[in-house]
């Protein structure tokens, strides 16, 4: 059905929801780009001292070897710490600086989003059926094209890179070992930045494509934006019970109110004021209840039946039910009027001394 039909883009709020689940668009091949540059980057900045270690260490081997006459546990524990400590000094600051990178490339395509979600265990990930759909969809074919494009990619500039530089790397046999081992490694950070270009090409791609289908999968039908303005607004039915229910509170508390009134103001079937005036309390009468039609006559009803004064004057019923709110005071423009009947009404209920 044309509903069913995800044409509309994705929610706010189902954004949020899925960026609360883990699911937010990153490419992989952007992060180890980024990890592999800054990787071979961090190998050319410590070569020296990476090259200090290593020498220290084969001196360090070829004397141990030398001085030891017997093979015992405690020399290959003393050449093995010493080989253990080499490698974590030459490995540590590398690795710790590709992984610095690789988190700051994912923390920038996620916004730094930190969510356990991901880690749930989840039965439908076990659905075979599932598994099987996945290796044929779009995704999956878009990664197999990216592997296949850098095998081929790699293969190309290693040809071309090797083809020229094997002979002389082959002739540096004679050559002072520091400054051969800096000719191989310039060589191969300059084919590692050849390819990492090329590979960067690649992951910028990747990262329109998942941006595209991150906002391709989140499209919603039509029914589902429907749907969620309902859980975010309510339904309107149920908004319009619920209205119906306060109102008819708000009414029930105001007839409950009549019978403190000092006059009940009506014309004479569509409008009806109740007014109250406390002189020790209020600065001018108060509109205690108020309604029209039903409600109208329901108030002079309930008036009659505890005695109070009902007094019929069209213009002004009309005037204060327009003009005043309930629990407010009257307007000035009318207290001359009010005044008198108030005066009339106390007389009559002996109130005025």
């Amino acid at each position: 059905m044309a509903s069913d039909e995800k044409t509309e883009k994705a929610t706010p709020k189902k954004r949020r929801d899925q960026r609360k689940k883990g699911n937010v668009a990153t490419s992989k091949d952007v992060i180890a780009v980024a990890s592999l540059v800054g990787c071979f980057y961090s190998i050319k900045l410590f070569f020296p001292t990476i090259y200090r270690r290593l020498r220290e260490s084969m001196v360090f081997q070829l004397a141990s070897v030398a001085d030891i006459d017997e093979l015992s546990l405690g020399n290959l524990q003393l050449v093995g710490m010493k080989a253990i400590e080499t490698a974590a000094w030459c490995i540590f600051p590398v690795g710790v600086i590709s992984l610095a990178i690789g988190v700051l490339a994912t923390g920038i395509q996620t916004r730094f989003l930190f969510t356990r979600e991901p880690l749930k265990f989840n039965l439908g990930k076990l659905n075979p059926l599932k598994g099987i759909k996945n290796l044929f969809s779009t995704r999956q074919l878009m990664e197999l094209v990216k592997a296949v494009l850098k095998i081929i990619i790699l293969a190309v500039v290693l040809y071309g890179i090797l083809k020229d530089e094997l002979v002389v790397i082959a002739q540096m046999t004679d050559v002072n070992p520091v400054a051969a081992a800096t000719y191989v490694l310039n060589e191969i950070i300059s084919m590692v930045l050849k390819i990492g270009m090329i590979f960067a090409a690649i992951a910028g791609f990747d990262f329109f494509f998942q941006r595209w289908k991150y906002e391709k999968d989140l499209k919603m039908s039509k029914e589902e934006v429907k749907e969620e303005f309902k859980q975010m607004e309510g339904d309107p039915q149920i908004k319009g019970k619920i209205r119906s229910l306060q109102q008819s509170r708000a009414r029930s508390r105001m007839m409950q109110a009549v019978p403190d009134a000092d006059v009940i103001i009506r014309n004479p079937t569509h409008f009806a004021v109740a007014l109250r005036y406390d002189i020790d309390h209020d600065n001018a009468p108060v509109v205690i209840a108020k309604g029209q039609d039903y409600v109208a006559l329901k108030i002079v009803e309930i008036a009659e039946n505890h005695k109070v004064t009902v007094i019929e004057n069209k213009p002004l019923a009309r005037g204060i039910y327009a003009s005043t709110p309930l629990g407010g005071q009257i307007p000035a423009e009318y207290y001359g009027v009010v005044a008198e009947i108030l005066v009339e009404v106390f007389r009559m209920n002996k109130k005025l001394v």
